[in-house]
């Protein structure tokens, strides 16, 4: 099947390796990757950690990375009226650098995703463990939570979008009313405090953290390409994909930054850093309890885990589309780019993707790997650092695309902002690097190791095209009209 756009004709994928077309609108996008960035789970799990490294200066941090992931946005939506893909990052890279470049890049995405849905799931683990067995009187080892609910979450997957919306909405306005209900309850109790803005001074840039506290922050930030991989799927993809990729930069950046603003004042600045050190588990549980009331500690100590869920299900429902499309172009075996005839979702995808994790993180925490300080730390620092690379590389293919292809003309957009997210994402890799020691929390040597699955998945992947002749992106290009 052809379909002509202007003067040129594309082949269209067959019925068979096709997502249900507008069957997401605005809403149900912003949603699918608002839950896959877990605000709560971030805030309550990575928070802390951020406080014990950075000091009051953690909402700084999340406000240059928001207006970072903003700059990068501004070439990335103007090239997505030219392609509407599931193909995220890979379809971009594919029409900016070529064949080569594109499926390198495949490579370092698929190393990125897997390791990223590791790493939460591991942590996921620990947190439902504790859950289980304080309030629930289950005490089930951390393995069998996970391996449960990677069950759960790969069957959502592979059900449709329509079922998962439904079970994400509900989860993520508990989320958001759970912790504005805190952060109403500090600016109320805590009237009294010194409203100081010391979380927003330049001179927090200055913090020897303040590396490793960045690379945290972009890890709350890696779902946003979810927006994109949904445009096969989205209703007026044009208008919709950018108003939900600004929505969701949007929200998480504020989310966040008046979240922990709201720590930081209801402790103290100068007291914030050595309180979430001494208590990194239970810290925000402690506020809650104490502005609010015990019922709102126990209320986020189940969204927590709740949330986990909500990311993890986002998270397969991206990679999942991502999968397909590779598999639609020929990248990965064509088996995966079968969808539900009922339901029109990526179905083998899903179900590759959830065998592949859970035989991973099985292999690791039933050799005895400590949940947290080996399988979260090593996986989600490696996750971070190709999410990173894979920006870089996207930033570089829209420069790239533009400069070639005349098919706009601002200069904002099409010159001085892609350039500059292209630098801006060069420096955050230096910085990933240089700190990438500080964001593990054991012995690094191994971890180190697994860093070069970046560069080995690249090269395997960029040498793919001359063994396999038939590998076509334009399958699942499309100029949008």
């Amino acid at each position: 099947m052809t379909k002509t756009i202007g003067q040129s004709v594309l082949p269209q994928p067959a019925t068979e390796s096709r997502l249900k077309p507008n069957s997401l609108g605005f809403i149900g996008i912003a949603f699918f990757v608002i839950a896959a960035a877990a605000p709560m789970a971030a805030f309550v799990g990575a928070g802390p950690v951020l406080f014990s490294i950075m000091g009051p200066g953690v909402p700084l941090v999340y406000v240059l990375v928001a207006l970072v992931i903003g700059l990068f946005a501004v070439g990335y939506l103007r090239m997505s009226r030219h392609i509407v893909s599931a193909g995220g990052f890979v379809a971009y890279i594919a029409r900016g650098l070529g064949r080569h470049a594109a499926t390198g890049a495949a490579g370092i995405v698929i190393v990125t995703y897997v390791a990223l849905q590791i790493g939460f799931w591991a942590q996921f683990g620990v947190f439902a463990q504790q859950l289980g067995a304080r309030w629930l009187g289950v005490d089930m080892p951390v393995w069998a939570w996970i391996l449960i609910f990677i069950a759960i979450t790969t069957v959502l997957t592979m059900r449709g979008v329509n079922l998962n919306l439904r079970v994400l909405g509900v989860l993520l306005v508990l989320e958001i009313v759970v912790v504005a209900t805190l952060v109403i309850g500090i600016i109320i109790g805590a009237a009294g405090n010194d409203l100081s803005l010391v979380s927003f001074s330049p001179s927090q840039l200055m913090n020897p953290g303040f590396g490793v506290a960045v690379l945290f922050v972009f890890a709350c930030f890696t779902t946003f390409e979810a927006t994109t991989v949904f445009s096969e799927e989205a209703r007026e993809p044009r208008r919709t994909i950018p108003r939900a990729l600004y929505a969701v930069v949007l929200f998480v950046g504020i989310f966040y930054t008046v979240a922990t603003w709201a720590v930081s004042y209801a402790i103290g600045p100068d007291k914030v850093q050595q309180a979430a050190a001494d208590d990194l588990a239970g810290v925000i549980f402690s506020l809650a309890a104490q502005y609010v009331g015990p019922w709102l500690d126990v209320a986020m100590q189940v969204l927590v885990v709740s949330s986990f869920i909500a990311m993890l299900i986002g998270m397969q429902n991206m990679f999942a589309r991502y999968c397909f499309a590779l598999a639609r172009a020929r990248v990965l075996p064509k088996r995966l780019s079968h969808v539900s005839k009922r339901t029109h979702a990526p179905s083998t995808a899903a179900l590759a993707n959830g065998i592949v994790v859970a035989i991973i993180a099985m292999a690791f925490l039933w050799a005895g790997a400590d949940p947290i300080e080996i399988v979260y730390a090593w996986f989600v620092a490696l996750g971070t650092v190709g999410f990173v690379v894979m920006m870089a590389l996207a930033s570089f293919a829209i420069v790239v695309f533009f400069f070639r292809e005349k098919l706009e003309t601002g200069f904002w957009t099409t010159k001085a902002a892609p350039i500059s997210a292209f630098f801006l994402m060069i420096g955050v890799l230096f910085i990933a690097l240089q700190n990438y020691d500080a964001m593990l929390f054991s012995d690094g040597a191994i971890a180190k190791l697994l860093l070069w699955l970046i560069p080995v998945a690249f090269l395997f992947g960029a040498m793919m095209p001359r063994f396999r002749k038939n590998i076509d992106f334009e399958t699942v290009v499309t100029a949008a009209s």
